[in-house]
């Protein structure tokens, strides 16, 4: 077997397109459903979680991160690992992409393609809840693919807020609350296992996407949030039974499957959707190795390979 390319963020980065890629995603989700399947391992607080997918026409892949939350404490990453990509015919391996490349891409991009679903025509207000690596691209992503205008941040750690504006020229907040009611989109990026966006606080219109919780008790939006919204999640497979943002108010019977609406297939097809302006829509980013395979393909081809 000859070498396999190694693809990291100075390959490709340049290459590469906001707009391009959600069209790629949507397109996607007009095909066959993928075959998914998630691990998880974990000591203590560290986790390690492998996705693996394959999609008909793109291939197979397999993405594995360690996500150590102690890290940054000793000047490393909370999140590192890489993703290997197999040929859909051959079963050859097409390259090992880096995990930081492929997760930005895939994050943020599966956030803004549910919001170009689903947020109110003419959104223009951004608040951004976390400070970390995902809340750098979802800023980038929105303002390129949706048109975003006005960005806020809020975050536990003000001098973290303080970093990500003055490289986007963002506006950092305090209030939490007073910043929800002048948002038209709110997105959570954080770690956070218990809620830190309340249901009461949202207003009608807005559109909010949770993406941070990633394991089984992981929540940022607490019952009120998911009672008051129409709910969509980019896939079943990975949201409704494995991350505690669905899994714990589905067991503690806060809500019904039923009350999911629909996910990328659905919401590709124009099966479902918002209705009206007032209607407040909560989407679910589960970001599944299906999602990370699409946004591989997007990469390498960029790539030339």
């Amino acid at each position: 077997m000859s070498s396999v390319p190694v693809i990291g963020p100075a390959d490709v980065t340049h290459l590469l397109d906001w707009t391009a890629l959600c069209d790629a995603m949507e397109a996607a989700h007009l095909g066959p459903r993928a075959e998914i399947g998630d691990t998880f391992l974990s000591r203590a607080e560290d986790t390690l979680l492998s996705r693996s997918a394959w999609v008909e026409g793109l291939g197979v892949g397999v993405k594995s991160v360690t996500v150590l939350p102690g890290n940054p404490a000793a000047g490393r990453p909370t999140v590192q690992g890489a993703m290997l990509v197999f040929d859909d015919s051959t079963g050859t391996p097409r390259a090992l992409i880096d995990n930081a490349l492929i997760t930005r891409w895939k994050t943020a991009a599966d956030s803004v393609l549910g919001a170009r679903f689903l947020a109110r025509a003419g959104a223009k207000c951004l608040l951004v809840i976390g400070a970390g690596a995902v809340a750098d691209a979802l800023i980038e992503a929105y303002r390129a693919v949706l048109g975003i205008e006005r960005v806020m941040v809020w975050n536990r750690t003000p001098s973290r807020a303080d970093a990500l504006c003055e490289t986007h020229g963002a506006e950092r907040v305090d209030d939490l609350p007073a910043a929800v009611w002048q948002a038209d989109i709110v997105a959570t990026a954080t770690l956070s296992k218990t809620p830190v966006l309340a249901g009461a606080d949202l207003l009608p219109g807005q559109h909010v996407d949770l993406i941070g919780a990633f394991t089984s008790d992981m929540r940022e939006a607490d019952d009120a949030l998911l009672l008051r919204g129409r709910l969509f999640v980019d896939a079943r497979e990975t949201t409704l039974h494995h991350i505690g943002e669905l899994k714990i108010p589905l067991a503690a019977g806060v809500i019904k499957e039923a009350d999911v609406l629909g996910d990328f297939h659905d919401l590709a097809r124009g099966y479902v959707g918002r209705q009206t302006d007032e209607d407040i829509t909560v989407f679910k980013n589960g970001g599944g190795a299906h999602l990370d395979l699409i946004t591989a393909d997007v990469i390498l081809r960029a790539a030339g390979l």
